[in-house]
């Protein structure tokens, strides 16, 4: 037999699982490392030096850094988290209704603004009932 060959029937099932298991914890750490790296940096409640030290302690004693990192601010970690993705899930939902509408008003607000303005008196309800078939005939202000 070749040697490739050979070296295939002679590793075990369980070798193999181990190997994976070791090579999935590997791949794990280092999210774990980038994910710590990346919250002092988002971290705002920290000073500087004190994003300098937990970036220095980080990376020269990665595992004790990590761990220490995690136990001591680990709560407050997953809460950052949580508010940077609800401000960019807010930033995203208003870029979509900005871009949806195309800076346009519709025909629904135009009709809330006239009922605000015949409300406060401005307009008579005959203006407002002329102003109110101009915007549903679609020759208002939403025609650009």
């Amino acid at each position: 037999m070749s040697g490739p060959t050979y070296l295939a029937y002679d590793y075990p099932l369980l070798s193999a699982f181990w190997t994976m298991l070791v090579f999935f914890l590997w791949v794990m750490w280092f999210v774990l490392l980038f994910r710590v790296i990346v919250d002092i940096f988002r971290d705002d409640e920290l000073s500087g030096w004190a994003k300098a030290g937990w970036l220095v302690f980080a990376i020269v004693l990665p595992f004790l850094g990590v761990f220490v990192y995690v136990i001591a601010r680990g709560k407050n970690m997953g809460r950052r988290e949580v508010e940077q993705a609800r401000a960019q899930q807010q930033a995203f939902d208003s870029y979509v209704r900005e871009t949806a509408s195309g800076g346009r008003s519709t025909s629904v607000d135009e009709l809330s603004r006239l009922s605000e303005i015949r409300a406060r008196g401005d307009i008579t309800d005959d203006e407002f009932r002329r102003a109110k078939e101009l915007v549903l005939s679609g020759s208002g202000s939403s025609e650009r």
